[in-house]
């Protein structure tokens, strides 16, 4: 869109009225929305209402809808739940209660409504549009408004956003609330795991998900759990046998707990429900062992939201503000998705139908069917669990032979892709070298040979199980050269940072001097910085803003109680801006300093005066925060004095510098997940190259697609080969020449209130859900 155009895009607020309601179940992530919604509806000029307690404050009217200011949603970001409320309304299902609606609705002039709810709450306002018309047309003919108020509020613009932890919404790839939701399993399961092991027990889970597995397939993926029950995929007949035989097997084996994870919703073949109680007594009959259930319940819904639905959901309400300001008569009712990091408009109904057509399936007991209109990520993860959960002795021995090692820094989630690769490995018939401490450790030979269980209990570990090392092979090359033909390695991959991809191009432009490295090389990006190229999202950068956030929060919550303070923070990240951007969203930062976007001192003066102006309101603290290489002189020594002085009698100032704690701590479910699906597909395209470039029984491979990163780009997992991600790499500074988040510092400086222009903006395209979209494979 031109910027001409988006200029007047935002004066076409002026004169429009939006109303923001949440409905059905609560998930954690809306209060990020409904925020995001108000400030962006107030930023083009629109008048913006808050209506309290869903669709029964819509039915009743009166205090329960109230005009929004700018602090209105101040302080919301980092609470769960929803502060406007959340109610089921009879009334609504009813035309006499939508008649009171469209009244109250037009009293105030309200002809644009977001809503944030389930596919009830979606369906139902499709309905309300739909019969808008016919509303108006009745409240006329009841002498209840004016012909002129009827003309004025002819249309009914609906935009959606779904809400809901149990990701069961078709179309999108996350919904808000969710991967709060697994957070909550997550912290669960690694808790009960402690306990388990000193005690040998067997636990029952029982999450959420009365429809959709989706909560127990991820947690059951991220987890590594022996059993898994989900609605859409019924375990064959017999299967009390082979569960307990596989219980019985892994503690034979050594292993002194097991995890069965079962949704609510899970069934059998003839739709039987298979509950929680009875696979405990199932375990206890037949094997005695000391078994425990534990039902989740509303845990799952409560607690702050993520850093990643917290941004999601800003994400989605600005661009549903946006979807509002373009609609026409003739624009279907939308809802804002997700589709891999890219924000898209679906046609609501299409949603609805597709989602609606999975339970149909499960009702008529196709149960393959069900599995694929959940869409592909969804396929994927049950296949890949299917996979991991379970040895399967190989077909046959390949000839081929493997290593793998870390390199860089230590990230959270680099355990999981090791695991994942060293088992999928060996259901190829691969051997497996597991190598310590990077390259250096690849020059000295610290490589043995690893099987399934060596790598078991992996997945929640935090850091590296294997060590890392940041030394680059130029140093030591003709020792790696020695040890890998010595070990006959015919493929390297390799896990960790900006070192990892530089090591390998380093190995990959030696090969015309030692044949040896003619093999087959994959980088699996793995850094907290996140500026590795070839991919939008690196291994641990999801938990690192997990980290920084969590401290922002605490740091908040600190300048509350002490009225006129402002926190400088300084987060980690090298000269990469990625962790102190997302995190000043995530927290809702007053300005994020970072590298990529040069600033000057008008801008800190200008930052200054912007917090000065907020000390005068009701929210009287600031947070802002400073990537550790974002300016040379500009340090946060600098930013503090500067503060302290320009702020003097207004406000008074602190520094926080977060250091390591950023790198540790249990990966988040996104990286073990995330980490997991990149080992598989990694060693799953490099077996296929070694296939390809194996002649006369030796592997030669010196084509450049030979060597690649693996990283999710906009909307899919690619493989880029590392010579000619070399021409978009800025090596001074660390960096891909180009970086997707920049776009989202335009949404920080939004929500903080900063008065700039529009003309950034990149607005999600209208796209459609068939069986054909949902078959295309994402990243999450």
């Amino acid at each position: 869109m031109a910027a001409a155009e988006l200029e007047r895009l935002r004066m076409a607020g002026a004169g429009m009225a939006i109303a923001v309601l949440t409905s059905g179940g609560d998930a954690q992530g809306m209060n990020a929305a409904v925020r995001a919604v108000t400030r962006m509806g107030i930023y083009v000029g629109a008048k913006v209402f808050l209506i309290y307690e869903g669709y029964e404050g819509l039915v009743e009217g009166g205090d329960n809808i109230k005009q929004a200011t700018w602090l209105s949603v101040s302080n919301i970001i980092q609470l769960g739940g929803t502060v406007i409320g959340s109610a089921r309304c009879k009334a609504f299902t009813t035309r006499e209660g939508r008649l009171r609606a469209a009244r109250n609705l037009v009293e105030h002039g309200i002809t644009n409504l977001c809503v944030i709810g389930g596919d009830g709450s979606l369906t139902g306002a499709d309905i309300f549009r739909a019969e808008w018309g016919g509303l108006l047309d009745e409240l006329l003919r009841d002498g209840q408004i004016s012909e002129e108020v009827a003309k004025a509020n002819g249309r009914l613009n609906i935009v959606g956003l779904v809400g809901s932890i149990d990701n069961d919404f078709c179309g999108t790839d996350m919904t808000i609330g969710t991967d709060s939701a697994l957070h909550r399993i997550m912290e669960v399961i690694d808790a009960i795991t402690t306990t388990a092991q000193s005690h040998q027990r067997t636990f029952v889970l029982e999450v959420m998900g009365r429809h959709c597995g989706y909560l127990a397939l991820v947690s059951g993926l991220a987890s590594g759990a022996d059993w898994l029950f989900i609605p859409e995929s019924p375990p064959e007949d017999g299967w009390e046998d082979m569960m307990c035989e596989r219980l019985g097997e892994t503690r034979s084996r050594g292993s002194r707990l097991n995890i069965i994870i079962i949704a609510e919703g899970a069934i059998d073949r003839n739709g039987k429900p298979i509950s929680s109680n009875y696979v405990k007594d199932l375990v206890v009959q037949r094997l005695g062992f000391d078994t425990r259930v534990t039902v989740l319940g509303h845990v799952q819904r409560g607690g702050t939201p993520s850093a990643f639905d917290r941004v999601l959901s800003s994400k989605m309400g600005m661009e549903a503000v946006m979807a509002l300001l373009e609609a026409t008569p003739d624009t279907p009712a939308c809802v804002v998705s997700l589709s891999g990091n890219q924000s898209v408009r679906l046609p609501l109904m299409e949603c609805v139908q597709v989602t609606k057509d999975v339970q149909k399936a499960m009702d008529e007991k196709r149960f393959e069917e069900a599995i694929q209109l959940r869409g592909r990520s969804f396929e994927n993860n049950w296949n890949i669990y299917k996979m991991l959960a379970h040895q399967k002795p190989a077909q046959e021995k390949s000839p081929f032979s493997l290593a793998i090692l870390n390199v860089g820094a230590p990230a959270a989630g680099m355990n999981a892709a090791v695991r994942s690769a060293v088992r999928i490995s060996i259901c190829q018939g691969h051997t497996v070298y597991a190598v310590n401490d990077g390259f250096e450790g690849l020059a000295k030979g610290q490589i043995r040979e690893v099987g399934w269980h060596d790598v078991a209990g992996w997945l929640g570990r935090g850091g590296s199980m294997l060590g890392t090392k940041r030394t680059l092979p130029k140093t030591c090359m003709e020792k790696i050269v020695e040890n890998v033909r010595k070990f006959n390695i015919q493929a390297l991959l390799v896990i960790g940072g900006f070192e990892a991809y530089e090591g390998v191009l380093q190995l990959v432009e030696a090969r015309g001097q030692y044949e040896e490295l003619c093999i087959i090389m994959c980088v699996i990006p793995a850094t907290i910085s996140n500026n590795v190229p070839g991919t939008d999202f690196s291994l641990g950068s999801d938990t690192a803003v997990n980290a920084a956030m969590e401290s922002c929060d605490r740091i908040k919550q600190s300048a509350s109680g002490t009225k006129r303070r402002v926190f400088i923070v300084e987060t980690m990240g090298g000269y990469c801006g990625y962790l102190s951007t997302v995190t000043g969203i995530a927290v809702g930062a007053d300005a994020a300093y970072v590298y990529e976007d040069p600033f000057t001192i008008h801008d800190l003066k200008a930052n200054v005066e912007h917090l000065t102006d907020k000390m005068k309101t009701d929210i009287q603290r600031g947070l802002v925060l400073r990537n550790e290489k974002c300016h040379e002189h500009y340090t946060t020594e600098f930013l503090y004095n500067l503060y302290s002085s320009e702020g003097k009698g207004i406000f008074d100032c602190r520094i926080n510098v977060l250091g390591h704690l950023q790198q540790g701590g249990a990966p988040t479910p996104f990286d073990r997940n995330y980490g997991t699906k990149l080992g598989v597909k990694a060693v799953l395209w490099m077996s296929e190259k070694l296939q390809e470039v194996y002649r006369k029984g030796r592997v030669f491979a010196n084509s450049a697609d030979s060597a690649c990163v693996i990283g999710l780009r906009k909307k899919v997992v690619a493989f880029s080969p590392v010579t000619e991600l070399k021409k978009v790499t800025d090596f001074e500074h660390r960096l891909p020449q180009e970086q997707w988040w920049l776009n989202l510092r335009l949404m920080l400086k939004m929500l903080a209130n900063y008065q700039i222009s529009l003309t950034e903006y990149i607005s999600g395209k209208m796209e459609h859900v068939t069986r054909r979209t949902l078959s295309i494979e994402k990243g999450f």
